[in-house]
């Protein structure tokens, strides 16, 4: 085990300092400062190697956190980074982007602050990368089968880089020009930096993973020639279709989707030309929504030199500590201040939106908003407690409803769940025999690391119907929900 007292030594969490708000937000860079190796050292030897390592429950692929944290103190980087890639393909995109469902399951965290087990598992595949580490994972020999892979994202690529190193022939369709889904132009670089994702797509291309950028399924090629001319086809297309606001306004010009305005931000750190592009640039800006989106909205009008940025939430500001009926080892609801949060702007609680007002150029000029009140379980305006917010852009982050269905054809179309969701069996196969789905598509929106957990668990599905067994693991089912919230 790591550190027989490392908890009793070292009883506070470190993590690596943050960048000066005034600094970070001239760029696009990512916020945190490099972290000191002995701090790293430090907080895994917290790791108690519990008897019963409720972390593992936590996280969806199941990672052997206490043997990699244990690896981590002692200082034996490369058979770390071999457990961390034992049960999870991406530990750099997770490592940045999940909220980590272990921690707020560590055993330490009962009397304790939590193991910084995000942060040891992100500089473990920092350190693989820099050292060369990282190496492509080619079969020994191919099956003569094929699949085809509709969507790049973390679900579609660990449903690809499985199905790959196990000896299929695998192309990746993605309708956008880059591959990477949401890690591409959905995360901004100061959460992470693409030259994370292009080190990973490289390596699935050394593997034998073919990627098909710029191909939209259903247009380019119909749903019934791709099923025809693959041995078996997986959706992982996320949860794409935005949840609305429609309320008097609602078609003002300035009043855009949050992923409209991500997308468009995305491409331009990139380099590529935007015309007409959705900027916040000398605006009074109000994000809808207050879940991870609208954070992502907020760094975003920062760096673009906003004029003001507030942030509404409907519902309750959540309270600072582990509320009761959230016990451990649940993933509680607890008030979060993002590294955007930190970078200025207001957020408000209670606020419902009434109505979007216009100028006379028919664009919106301010928000309508009214405290939220309960009635009968419902969140309505509250009467009378109405007023005006300035506002010359406005981004609604209000979440995802379901995958988008309008480019398949009576021929090939899987039924869609009650939850707005393909439907799928136990094996993840849908309606449509040989079609199969993972991630946000079959799960509705969920986190990045149910999204790999169930690429790898699919692949698994995928491998044992072309070849009547399989040695791939399947960590999570279809119907397993996280520890602590709301099934899809």
């Amino acid at each position: 085990m790591a550190d027989p007292k490392g908890f009793l030594k070292v009883t506070e969490r470190e993590l690596p300092a943050r960048r000066p708000v005034p600094v970070r937000i001239m760029d696009w860079k990512e916020v945190y400062e490099p972290g000191d190796k002995n701090v790293l050292r430090r907080q895994a030897g917290r790791c108690m190697d519990c008897g019963v390592p409720f972390c593992h429950q936590g996280c969806p692929l199941g990672n052997l956190i206490p043997e990699w944290n244990d690896l981590t103190w002692r200082g034996e980087d490369r058979s770390a980074i071999e457990r961390l890639h034992a049960t999870n393909n991406f530990p750099e995109f997770t490592g940045r982007l999940c909220p980590a469902p272990c921690e707020s399951a560590c055993v330490l965290g009962i009397n304790q602050p939590a193991v910084t087990i995000k942060q040891v598992e992100v500089s473990i595949i920092d350190e693989a990368f820099a050292r060369g580490w990282v190496e492509p994972q080619p079969p020994e020999r191919l099956t003569g089968k094929t699949v085809a892979v509709v969507g790049s994202g973390p679900a579609g690529l660990a449903a690809a880089q499985q199905l790959s190193r196990a000896g299929h022939t695998v192309a990746v369709f993605e309708r956008d020009d880059r591959i990477g889904g949401l890690l591409r132009y959905g995360i901004p670089d100061f959460k992470m930096e693409k030259n994370q994702l292009e080190s990973r797509l490289r390596q699935m291309q050394e593997e034998g993973t073919r990627f098909r950028a710029g191909v939209e399924i259903g247009k380019d090629i119909s749903w019934a020639d791709l099923r025809a001319r693959y041995d078996a086809v997986v959706l992982a297309t996320g949860s794409t279709v935005p949840r609305d606001l429609s309320i008097p306004g609602r078609d003002l010009d300035g009043v855009h989707f949050a992923m409209e305005y991500l997308v468009e931000s995305n491409r331009a750190v990139a380099g590529d030309a935007v015309p007409n592009q959705i900027t916040a640039e000398g605006k009074h800006v109000i994000v809808i929504g207050g879940g991870d989106t609208g954070a992502d909205c907020i760094g975003t009008a920062h760096r673009q030199g906003a004029l003001s940025v507030t942030n509404l939430a409907i519902g309750t500001q959540p309270g600072d500590q582990r509320p009761e009926h959230q016990p451990w080892p649940m993933m509680p609801t607890v008030f979060e201040v993002q590294s955007a949060h930190e970078e200025g702007g207001e957020r408000q609680y209670l606020a419902s939106t009434v109505e979007f007002l216009a100028n006379a150029a028919g664009e919106v000029r301010a928000l309508r908003v009214a405290e939220t009140e309960y009635v009968d379980g419902r969140r309505v305006p509250k009467s009378g407690t109405e007023r005006e917010i300035p506002a010359d852009l406005v981004l609604i982050a209000m979440g995802f409803t379901g995958p988008e269905t309008e480019s398949f054809t009576d021929d090939v179309r899987p039924e869609i769940a009650d939850r707005g969701a393909f439907r799928r069996d136990d094996a993840y196969e849908t309606t449509v025999p040989g079609v199969f789905v993972a991630g946000d598509a079959g799960r509705g929106q969920s986190l990045i690391v149910w999204a790999i957990a169930e690429g790898r668990a699919a692949a698994a599905a995928v491998d044992r119907h072309l070849m009547g067994t399989t040695v791939l693991p399947a960590p999570v089912a279809p119907t397993d929900v996280a520890i602590g919230l709301q099934p899809a």
